[in-house]
């Protein structure tokens, strides 16, 4: 009988360890997701997320959903059609461990981007209220870091969102917040959020 106990705790334990996600094989894995994404994480396509330092389950999330086609994208749909739940956990503890660079808002855009963003404007709640003051997100509840990404991949994000094409938020909430907003505000907080760090 103690054996047998023994033998299933190993067993659950052993499992476990592989689960665990593995910076060092996300490294390995990583090298095709460095094409688009940057050697360091950091994209230097504008049109392309950087990934360094997002948030652990919100990196797996979507590879997630791109993979089982709740998300889709043409070019990452069939790139992480073939991951496994593995390689998805060691991919998004590789890319969270990176350091993302720093990026900047042109004087413009300040005043409404930072208007939008911190206390938002008539229909459009504050995005600090669920992204946070300086863009980290908040990772336990599933809300990506924004901070520093590339303007034109956030213009599109945002409008995605507005036209129900990308409907993966919880509960449609970025859908709701963006359809409220216009060309000008999208555009504002784009590059807010550029600079933002």
């Amino acid at each position: 009988m103690k054996q047998s106990i023994l033998f299933v705790l190993l067993l659950l334990i052993s499992t476990n360890i592989q689960a665990a996600a593995d910076a060092v094989a996300g490294k390995n894995k990583s090298a095709v997701c460095a094409t688009c994404h940057g050697a360091d994480g950091n994209s230097i396509n504008p049109v392309w997320p950087s990934l360094a330092g997002q948030s652990q389950g919100y990196l797996a999330k979507q590879l997630k959903n791109f993979r089982d086609g709740i998300r889709k994208n043409m070019t990452m749909s069939p790139m992480a059609a073939a991951l496994t739940d593995q390689d998805i956990a060691d991919l998004a503890a590789y890319y969270t461990s990176l350091n993302a660079k720093a990026g900047t808002t042109k004087e413009k855009y300040v005043e409404l981007g930072s208007k939008i963003y911190a206390g938002g404007v008539t229909g459009v709640l504050a995005c600090t209220a669920c992204h946070g003051p300086n863009g980290d997100g908040l990772d336990a509840a599933g809300f990506p870091k924004i901070s520093g990404q590339k303007v034109q991949y956030l213009i599109k994000q945002l409008n995605d969102f507005k036209s129900g094409s990308r409907t993966s938020a919880a509960n449609s909430m970025m859908n709701d917040i963006a359809a409220k907003m216009n060309d000008e505000q999208i555009e504002a907080v784009a590059n807010y959020l550029a600079g933002l760090h």
